[in-house]
């Protein structure tokens, strides 16, 4: 065909007078409103997918392959035998060999094998006693890189591996908490009053101070008297998975990025980053749990910084092409700067207070090339991976039409039921965040075992000291 014959392009020949027509009345906010409420309906609808017929989710069972080959690491007809032997253990539901279990159940096997088992076969992940949870954040200040799908998988896979896993949203898009199923009426029950009470906290001693110096008290109001009464474990719900708890979000969770500055205006001295931190540690939430996963808003506020400050280990998603790279690269940029300007900030005041010195410190940090395709990113995914160097997983994410078909449903790939797909695809589907847990799983276990190391050094350092104190005395 020669050119003269080709189709114009579709953005020539645009008839202004039938473009007015096709244009409603002028916009005014209300109309948003409108577009707000189709959306939440749309929303709830869409979530409760995978939801069961009550309203409510649930968690499938496992096979018996699937809790052979990939929860408890026996071979099948061993387990059959064991069962039959033990009455008393969960027996399954099903008809003949083919049997499922709740993970409930899965669970109580484990602590079976785990008893009675081979004495060097591993049926419980290792964690050290005695030590508290790691912390893992996710972020990046790019949307759409997969932090959301990456923390509730690694949140799945660390609880069908036996860990007590604490899941916190702090995006108020509340995507994770639509995976969890969680419910989240109001700011309340999120982790706002969590922050509101660190400040409370900061504040009712500042005004001691002020009591004791004769000045005027600062303004403590009916937010910050409320937040006083709420503890982490009042907001902490569970979900259809027996070993994950979560802290839930909701829009509302929002108006933390406008509070926060306001409360630090209110009082210079607070240490506004520290807020998660130490609702986690004082009210020992990091003593109930194995793993902690937050998962970030796509922006480098004041809800990230806390979930950053909070963190042991920080794990940042991205894509393999050259916006993410950058935008990567950016946020990268923007942490060193936001952190540093803190650390000399706080340095200053400690300096001349002959105080110690603060420093923001990280077990690991690790990006993670998500929704990968080999045939098509894999110049690039080495170029990043050359620049980054170690800061990059090994493993890069694949992306799978499995993925796609549970996202569907509001649903991790481990809630889908592998009866619903060919065996193989199930497999290979399972692998993408299979090896990525493997991966996190190698950094908790090692940070875990560096702290274990420098713990028990310690405590032979303090009882050198003791028998030398007894010694002199």
């Amino acid at each position: 065909m020669s050119a003269g014959k080709d189709p114009l392009p579709p953005y020539f020949n645009i008839d202004p007078e039938a473009a007015a027509r096709r244009l409603s009345e002028p916009i005014d906010t209300a109309r948003f409103a409108k577009a707000a409420a189709f959306a939440a309906r749309g929303r709830e609808d869409l979530a409760k997918r995978g939801y069961a017929p009550d309203g409510r989710k649930r968690l499938r069972r496992f096979s018996t392959w699937e809790v052979c080959r990939y929860l408890i690491p026996v071979a099948t007809g061993h387990f059959r035998r064991v069962l039959r032997n033990n009455p008393d253990l969960p027996q399954g539901t099903g008809e003949g060999n083919s049997k499922w279990f709740t993970l409930d159940e899965v669970l109580r096997l484990r602590d079976h094998f785990a008893t009675e088992g081979a004495a060097r076969r591993e049926y419980r992940p290792w964690r050290p006693e005695g030590l508290p949870a790691k912390t893992i954040a996710v972020a990046n200040f790019k949307g759409g890189v997969g932090k959301t799908s990456t923390a509730a998988h690694l949140a799945m896979s660390a609880a069908l591996d036996g860990y007590k896993v604490l899941v916190i949203d702090l995006d108020s898009q509340g995507s994770m908490t639509s995976i969890m199923g969680g419910q989240v009426p109001d700011e309340w029950s999120t982790a706002f009053p969590l922050l509101a009470k660190d400040y409370a906290l900061a504040l009712q001693d500042e005004n001691k101070v002020r009591d004791a110096a004769g000045q005027t008290p600062l303004p403590f109001d009916e937010t910050l008297t409320e937040a006083l009464r709420t503890s982490a474990r009042d907001i902490i719900q569970p979900t259809h998975w027996p070993n994950i708890d979560l802290l839930g979000a909701q829009l509302n969770l929002y108006w933390a990025e406008f509070q926060v500055p306001v409360w630090r205006m209110g009082l210079r001295s607070w240490p506004l980053w520290d807020a998660l931190s130490n609702a986690l540690v004082n009210e020992r939430i990091v003593d109930d749990y194995d793993i902690i996963l937050i998962d970030t808003p796509p922006a480098l506020g004041y809800l990230t910084i806390n979930a950053l400050a909070a963190a042991d280990i920080l794990l940042v998603p991205l894509g393999a092409s050259f916006l993410e790279f950058d935008s990567t690269g950016r946020f990268f940029d923007m942490l060193y700067s936001t952190f540093a300007s803190v650390e000399e900030g706080e340095n200053a005041a400690r300096r001349r207070d002959g105080l110690p010195e603060m420093r923001f410190e990280w077990d690991a940090v690790r990006a993670l090339v998500t929704r990968f395709d080999a045939a098509q990113q894999t110049d690039l995914a080495n170029v990043i991976q050359a620049y980054f160097g170690d800061f990059m997983t090994t493993y890069r994410q694949e992306v799978t039409a499995m993925v796609g078909q549970a996202g569907e449903q509001v649903n991790g790939i481990y809630e889908a039921d592998y009866r619903e797909f060919n065996r193989d695809t199930y497999v290979r589907g399972r692998e993408t965040f299979d090896r990525t847990w493997a991966e996190v799983k190698e950094l908790v276990l090692g940070t875990w075992w560096r702290d274990q190391q420098m713990e028990q050094a310690e405590r032979q350092a303090g009882d050198g000291v003791d028998v030398k104190e007894q010694a002199d005395g």
